[in-house]
């Protein structure tokens, strides 16, 4: 039986950096139970390209895998804790 993942969406488009990385590292300590029992992953919305080195570094060096797809006007990095 394959088990229901929700979907954490944060959209921080309009934000720039360092609050891109603030915020998001708020919401992943918010949801940090969810998130490490694998029942949610952290789909980040941002339209701030540096986010998209900062994010990523910050969330990989706490056990997430990362994924970053560039959408039509943002770019969206999933983070999912490694099982």
């Amino acid at each position: 039986m394959e088990r229901t993942v929700e979907d954490i969406v944060l959209d921080i488009r309009g934000q720039i950096c360092p609050a891109c990385l603030l915020i998001t590292l708020s919401e992943l300590n918010n949801n940090k139970e969810r998130l490490k029992g694998a029942k949610a992953r952290m789909i980040v919305k941002t339209d701030h390209r540096d986010a998209t080195r900062t994010i990523p570094g910050a969330a990989f060096a706490m056990g997430y895998s990362v994924s970053v797809v560039q959408k039509d006007r943002h770019y969206e990095i999933t983070l999912e804790h490694e099982k």
